[in-house]
Formats: structure tokens, C-alpha cells, sequence
């Protein structure tokens, strides 16, 4: 299939704002591509090249991307930049240029060839690269027709503007089966073992479910993590999983281990599928030393340490760690310890569905760590107690929280480990499950309003928060919050939705009318906020109940929705993806314990 019609299907997508109709457009589409044009239309329409865990940036910033387009069009940059004002859109701005130009050629180009020429552009390195890049866009814009011209830029630029996310491209391979989303959960529980959109939808166009038989666990290939589920009382998990290995909860960045001991490759991943080995040579030296695996797949949570007290450090503290830029200085300042609770996969063997009890033998085998060698070590293992006794629990609860961690889990014995699941194999128990809510709830942001005032030079003064109906597929708002930031969080938060800034409201976005925004963005950032009670409101989504008026011509709220009452954030958690936020599920779940402690 050539790229122009391709650019239609992602016209047709962008004009409708019903995730279904999305979908609907997306299978039609999937059911006329090969195989190999299912994988590469799959990267392009989120606007990459590769999987989310692997990094492939195009290395063009605007300037260099206008400077291709006056030069192929032959535009006068005063012109140029008088329209791209108006629009705000680099693509639709070239498009319209295109539509007008007299140097306008096009050429039937194959979507296949397009994404080859994409890589080249994005792969270009070293001296001469800019030039390179520069040629190989003019070539895409002289030869493509206006519209493709839209989605090529925008595509390189990291904007594509179409508002829907993975769960909808895997719905869309469930209606090019079989006309419905009934194979969704099957298809997901492979994508979370290898989240390959591309992979994935070449596997079912050649073979259908069959294909994905193959997937399993590989080194360096990130699987989604599992999720715990929470209760408010012991006395619940105990009822809930009987006896159980009961774990220290500790408060830092979940970190998926990939080891290969033979070549002495490390890949370190973070919940968002971020490779970041590269921020933490420390944890990296550690596991090469102190790992006793031909290879292996394993999980654990990374925690500053103070090596003059013995102790460790908060969450904002550790934070400190994740950079990018003065990393060795700062790995001096606060070193981290990596205390290992999962094994997924060891010597060449799928660990996954093995019973949990079992899981933990080996891992204590694979890290041979003790309270004798803590300070000498990198790498440890959580130590544990299986016990069905409540007091039990408790009292490994109170060592955990005068340690400064946030609680403990509660791990089923033969609970198997199910990616990207939140299932009742692990149940968290928090200390702020003990009073009203002092428990933080992970909340995306969802869009923001213009600032106000002092606000005016952050161009923020306000953002909208919800939560995830998985069952649903959408998110849910349970707050607007105003207060609370300092002058460095606001100017953050403004930056961070300008990388996500969208023209409409994204399709898995369920607002009410009196809640929206001046600037709607796609899901990506997620925060943790903390707030004095769940209220009950008829503007939030969350649990709101909807019925139709006498008249049958309108709908009216039967049940208020959940909201926050004076909400603040705590902290950025770029460690999650926006599916990880608290959900629909949990948020009724403590607003129901909120209420029996009253």
C-alpha cells in the first residue's frame, strides 16, 4: 500500500472523536496491509519506528525541519512562519504550502519505502548527519502529495495528533479477526510479555492467535510489570490468600533486569519500558558482580542509600537519581541498593508460570544476599516471612514503616506472575490505609487550563486528573487542581503537557462538559496526588452514574461521580504508564474504607 493512502486512513482517524469509530477505521485498514505493512503502519500511526522500549530518536529539531521545507518548497521564511503561528501545526503548515507550491511533485510511494527513508533520516549520525536528514525529508516532501506531507512531519517532529493509545491498536487487531473486541485479553496477554505493537500485528496477519504461541520471554526484551491489588485490613489479605510470603513495600523505581553474563550485557527497564541502564552505572557494576546466573530476568525496586548511617533514603531523594545529565556525580552523592523480589526468567527458562514460592528459591539462589553483607553489597533480595498470622504481618508491617518504607506486600504462594496484570497474586498494605486518606493516588494528567495572573508567565493554571476503567478502556476525571505546586512544579508541568499537546480531546477521555480545558494532551504524564477525602461530585466521571430525563431527549446524573477533596500533587511518576494509574476498581474500593473508618 502506498504512504498516500495510508495518510487517509490517519485523516479519516483524526476527524472522528468516538474510539470505536477509531478502531472501526483502524481494522479496515489492518485488513488490506501484508504482514510486513501491518508492523510498520503500527509504529507510524503513534508516530515512532521501533517498539516503545527501544529508543530511535530523529534527531531533527524544528529549525532544521522548517530549514527542509523552505529549501523544497522554496518558501521565504517570514511567510512561513506567519502561517505555522496561526496554525500551531507544523504539519497542517507545510501541507497547506504543498497544496500551493508549483514545485509540487508527487509520486506513488510505497509505505514500506517511506519508513526505510524514515530510518535513514533518524539512524544518520556523525558528521554530515543534519545534511543527510535535511536531503532525505526534501526527498519525502517533494515527492509525497500535501496530506502525506501532514503526517511525514509530524511523524519526525513527535507530534501525530491521534489521540488514541496501544489498547485501541490491539482492540483494532480483535475487529480485523473477528469484527468485535472479544479477542482483546488474549492478544494483550502476549503483549505484555513482549509489548511489540509492530510484532504483534505481523504475527496475527500471517497466522492469527496461532502466531502468538511463540512469544515468550527473551533477554532484552522489557515485560510489563505485574501490579499488586490493595486492602485496607491484614485481617482481608490473610482471608483473601491465606498463607503468604509476606515482603517490605519499598518506595523507589521498580527496576526490570535483564542479564546476560557470557557477552556482560545489562539492560536495565524502567515501568514505562524505558531503558535506563545508563542512569545507573552503580546498580549496572553491581549486578555484573554480583548476580550468579548465566542469564536471567529479574525484578526489583532501587533505593538511595546513606552509607554513613546504614540508612535508607526517601523517595525524593532517590529521585535525584533519575538524570540524564552529571550522572557519575550524583551516583556519588546518592548511591542505591537494588532489592530483588522477582524471577521471571533464569538460564533459558520461562519462570513465569511457575508458582511464586518456587520463584523465590531460585532468586535466593541468583542473589545470595544476607543482613550480615548489606553494606557491601548492590544487589540484594527483600528478605520475607510465610506466615497466615495477622499479627504476624503486622508486626513485619511496623519494622517496614520505622525503616521509612511504605508498607508490605503480601505474595500468594503459588501465585504465578501475569504481566501487566493487577490480580490478587500481590496484595499492598500501606500505612495510610490506617487512617482516612493519606494514601496517594496515581493520577494522569489530562489536560490543563491557561494561567492567570502571577500564572500568566507559566502559561498554566490549572490541570485536570483521572484515574483508568480498564473495563472501559478510559479515563476518568476525579480532580482539578489549582494549588499546591511550587513556581519549579508549574513550569514543569507545563512542559511535560506540551510534549504530550493535542488539538481535540483524546477518544479514552470520558469528561464532562463543565470539566474541560483549554489544552487537552495525550495520555503520557502520570502523577501521584495526595488529598485530605474522596467527596462525591456530579462534574467527575469517576463512578458517575448516568440515566435519561423523563423526556428521553437528554441524559442527567443519576449518581455523583468520586472526587478529591484539596488535592495536591506530590510527585512526578515517570516511572509509570498511564495504564498503571490507580483504577476505577481501587478508587471505590478506598472511598468505601474511607467511610467504615469514620
Amino acid at each position: 500500500m502506498t504512504f498516500k493512502q495510508i495518510a487517509k486512513y490517519f485523516e479519516s482517524i483524526e476527524e472522528v472523536s468516538s474510539r470505536l469509530k477509531i478502531t472501526a477505521i483502524l481494522a479496515a485498514l489492518f485488513k488490506k496491509l501484508e504482514p510486513e505493512e501491518v508492523k510498520v503502519v503500527s509504529y507510524l500511526i503513534q508516530g515512532r519506528l521501533v517498539p516503545l522500549y527501544k529508543s530511535l530518536e530523529f534527531g531533527m529539531a524544528n529549525k532544521l525541519v522548517i530549514k527542509a521545507i523552505l529549501e523544497t518548497l522554496s518558501l521565504d521564511k517570514k511567510v512561513f512562519n506567519t502561517q505555522y503561528k496561526k496554525t500551531g501545526d507544523l504539519g497542517i503548515t507545510v501541507e497547506n504550502f504543498k497544496r500551493e507550491s508549483l514545485f509540487s511533485e508527487e509520486k506513488e510511494l510505497a509505505v514500506r519505502d517511506v519508513y526505510d527513508s524514515l530510518l535513514d533520516i533518524a539512524r544518520a549520525s556523525g558528521n554530515g548527519s543534519q545534511t543527510v536528514k535535511a536531503n532525505k525529508l526534501s526527498f519525502l516532501i517533494k515527492n509525497s502529495d500535501p496530506l502525506s506531507c501532514r503526517y511525514l512531519v509530524r511523524i519526525i517532529v513527535g507530534r501525530m495528533r491521534l489521540g488514541f493509545s496501544a489498547m485501541t491498536i490491539l482492540d483494532a487487531f480483535s475487529w480485523m479477526m473477528k469484527g468485535d473486541k472479544s479477542l482483546r485479553k488474549e492478544i494483550e496477554r502476549f503483549y505484555h510479555v513482549n509489548p511489540d505493537l509492530g510484532l504483534i500485528g505481523e504475527l496475527i496477519k500471517k497466522e492469527g492467535l496461532n502466531g502468538l504461541k511463540e512469544i515468550k520471554p527473551r533477554l532484552f526484551t522489557p515485560i510489563i510489570m505485574m501490579r499488586a491489588e490493595r486492602l485496607p485490613h491484614p485481617k482481608d489479605i490473610i482471608a483473601k490468600i491465606g498463607r503468604c510470603i509476606i515482603e517490605p513495600k519499598y518506595d523507589g523505581f521498580r527496576i526490570q533486569v535483564h542479564y546476560q553474563k557470557k557477552t556482560g550485557e545489562i539492560k536495565l527497564y524502567s515501568r514505562n519500558l524505558e531503558e535506563v541502564g545508563f542512569m545507573y552505572p552503580d546498580l549496572v557494576a553491581g549486578i555484573r558482580k554480583e548476580v550468579n546466573a548465566k542469564e536471567a530476568i529479574l525484578e526489583g525496586e532501587a533505593i538511595g542509600f546513606n552509607p554513613v548511617t546504614n540508612r535508607l533514603l526517601p523517595f525524593q531523594e532517590t529521585v535525584q537519581r533519575k538524570r540524564k545529565y552529571g550522572i557519575d556525580k550524583k551516583a556519588k552523592e546518592v548511591p542505591l541498593k537494588l532489592f530483588t523480589f522477582e524471577l521471571l526468567y533464569l538460564d533459558g527458562k520461562n519462570l513465569i508460570s511457575t508458582p511464586f514460592i518456587k520463584r523465590r528459591k531460585l532468586l535466593e539462589q541468583v542473589i545470595q544476599s544476607s543482613p550480615s553483607n548489606f553494606s557491601q553489597r548492590t544487589v540484594l533480595i527483600a528478605p520475607k516471612i510465610i506466615t497466615n498470622d495477622e499479627k504476624k504481618l503486622v508486626t513485619l508491617f511496623n519494622k517496614s514503616i520505622a525503616k521509612g518504607l511504605e508498607g508490605v506486600i503480601a505474595k500468594k504462594l503459588d501465585g504465578v506472575y501475569e504481566p501487566g496484570a493487577r490480580d490478587w497474586n500481590w496484595i499492598k498494605y500501606k500505612r495510610s490505609y490506617s487512617s482516612k486518606i493519606e494514601d496517594t493516588i496515581d493520577c494522569l494528567v489530562m489536560g490543563y487550563d491557561l494561567g492567570k495572573g502571577k500564572r500568566t508567565n507559566f502559561g498554566i493554571g490549572a490541570f485536570l486528573v483521572g484515574i483508568y476503567d480498564p473495563g472501559r478502556q478510559e479515563f476518568l476525571t476525579i480532580a482539578k487542581i489549582g494549588t499546591g505546586l511550587t513556581d519549579d512544579e508549574w513550569r514543569r508541568m507545563r512542559k511535560e503537557c506540551d510534549r504530550f499537546k493535542i488539538d481535540k480531546k483524546p477518544p479514552v477521555y470520558n469528561v464532562d462538559k463543565q470539566m474541560n480545558v483549554d489544552v487537552w494532551v495525550n495520555p503520557g504524564i502520570v502523577v501521584e496526588i495526595k488529598a485530605d477525602e474522596i467527596t462525591r461530585s456530579s462534574v467527575h466521571t469517576a463512578g458517575r452514574k448516568m440515566r435519561r430525563t423523563k423526556t428521553g431527549q437528554a441524559w442527567e446524573v443519576d449518581k455523583s461521580g468520586f472526587a478529591l477533596r484539596f488535592p495536591r500533587l506530590e510527585k512526578f511518576r515517570s516511572d509509570k504508564r498511564p495504564e498503571e494509574v490507580t483504577t476505577l476498581k481501587e478508587m471505590r474500593e478506598m472511598f468505601i474504607a474511607q467511610k467504615t473508618k469514620r
